[in-house]
């Protein structure tokens, strides 16, 4: 049994920061890419940020400069640390894990319940 658990979310206003953090637990053997999606109200859930094993990182470019993702391989933990945050920053944000639960399991992409971000202007 894997679980991600997504902390942090909250009610910021326009320029405000928040740090979203997410720790995966249970039945894993590695975990390779983690990262953050977002859903806004009536759209598709979106890439936010992503981060390899080795640190290797992808923003979406509506992202970029502001926010920063980063992880820590021994907590099994992921972050996004959100500055300058604006109204268009809201909806809910889901924590991914690719992750194997043995040696010879392939991988597979696991997800936390979402944490709502709300921004006001």
């Amino acid at each position: 049994q894997v679980q991600l658990v997504e902390s942090g979310g909250g009610l910021v206003q326009t320029g405000g920061s928040l740090r979203l953090s997410c720790a995966a637990s249970g039945s894993i053997f590695s975990i390779n890419t983690m990262g953050w999606y977002r859903q806004a109200p009536g759209k598709q859930r979106e890439l936010v940020a992503d981060i390899s094993r080795a640190g290797s990182t992808n923003y979406a470019d509506s992202v970029k400069g502001r926010f920063t993702i980063s992880r820590d391989n021994a907590k099994k933990t992921v972050y996004l640390q959100m500055n300058s945050l604006e109204p268009e920053d809201t909806g809910v944000y889901y924590c991914n894990g690719r992750l194997q639960t043995g040696l010879l399991a392939a991988p597979r992409d696991y997800w936390g319940p979402g944490t709502q971000v709300t921004v006001s202007s």
